[in-house]
């Protein structure tokens, strides 16, 4: 199976009072398109640096991400934004919906930024994917939290992804919204044909996955395969 990311040497740094911190300390791995993969570790071990690093909203300090081919460090922030709306998609802990747009206007943004056509008949047939049809004209504020992350999970699905980044997609959810969010994300998943990768602190939803990335200190310490999943 082909690999869609490919992550070598990886390292970043930042300056801190004179001292250098280092965050990631050369990692290296490859994730083959179409599967599952959680990455975990303690706070502060780098892994939401990490996440950011692969999907190229930022730039390591050195070594190579290379995403569905391309070299996202030889290119420029617009390039690399240009290379997030055609192949990306993202859900946040926090959801990041735009406020002041209705929960279809949200699904709708990525679409209208790649001027695609049907625009608004797609973003209703995800919020319907996502049991929200009825909802869409519901502002963020109106929404509950398990509510505005299913939106935020149709508009991470509206620009048909290749690779779907999730950064503790649970994180601020109750157990039981948890799992319905969780099940959505593995069905949609799963339809799509999505390469999933994860970075959550629950174990149990690491262990769902194809594969788990375990950080530490800013190191690889262990990269599994996971049984079952």
């Amino acid at each position: 199976m082909e690999n869609i990311l490919n992550i070598k040497n990886l390292t970043k740094t930042y300056q801190s009072a004179g001292r250098t911190l280092t965050v990631l300390d050369d990692i290296n791995f490859s994730v083959a398109a179409g599967s599952t993969n959680a990455i975990v570790g303690p706070s502060g071990s780098g892994k939401t640096t990490l996440l950011g690093l692969c999907a190229g909203l930022d730039r390591p300090t050195s070594g190579l991400v290379e995403l569905n081919n391309i070299n996202l460090g030889s290119l420029s922030e617009d390039q690399r934004a240009q290379v997030r709306n055609q192949h990306v998609g993202f859900i946040f802990q926090n959801f990041q919906l735009l406020p002041t747009l209705t929960a279809l206007e949200n699904v709708m943004v990525p679409l209208e930024l790649r001027r695609e056509k049907n625009i608004r008949t797609r973003s209703l047939e995800l919020l319907d994917k996502v049991g929200l049809s009825d909802r869409g004209h519901h502002y963020p504020a109106q929404l509950s939290g398990g509510e505005q992350q299913r939106v935020s999970l149709a508009r991470a699905f509206s620009n048909a992804p290749q690779i779907l980044f999730a950064d503790e997609p649970t994180g601020n959810l109750d157990a039981e919204t948890s799992e319905k969010v969780v099940k959505l994300i593995f069905d949609l998943n799963r339809e799509a044909g999505t390469t999933l990768i994860l970075v959550t602190h629950d174990l149990e939803l690491a262990a769902k996955t194809q594969r788990i990335l375990r950080i530490k200190g800013g190191k690889l310490v262990a990269d599994q395969l996971v049984e079952n999943a």
